[in-house]
């Protein structure tokens, strides 16, 4: 069962994580399919992202574009539910 959200799924999907330049964000109280959902959809709406992929196994969203920060990343996961614990730019 899902405890960020209760949705009752057990479902470990995660969004494809796309390649090139970004930023790996940890994102903590991911648990289910419904979490990767969720967390896609606030990031993906800031202005100048244009990719969000989500490992949830690992626990880290990717998120590449430009001209948006750290601190929108974090509060579109905190809309979303979950905890932002860091950022590290993406390895190519």
């Amino acid at each position: 069962m899902c405890t960020a959200c209760s949705c009752s799924t057990t479902d470990t999907t995660s969004a494809p994580v796309g390649t090139g330049a970004g930023t790996v964000y940890t994102v903590t109280g991911m648990t289910c399919g419904h979490c990767v959902s969720s967390v896609s959809a606030q990031v993906g709406r800031i202005p100048g992202v244009t990719g969000v992929g989500v490992d949830l196994p690992a626990g880290e969203v990717s998120v590449s574009g430009a001209g948006f920060s750290d601190e929108q990343v974090r509060a579109a996961v905190e809309r979303a539910g979950y905890t932002l614990a860091g950022a590290a730019p993406a390895s190519a």
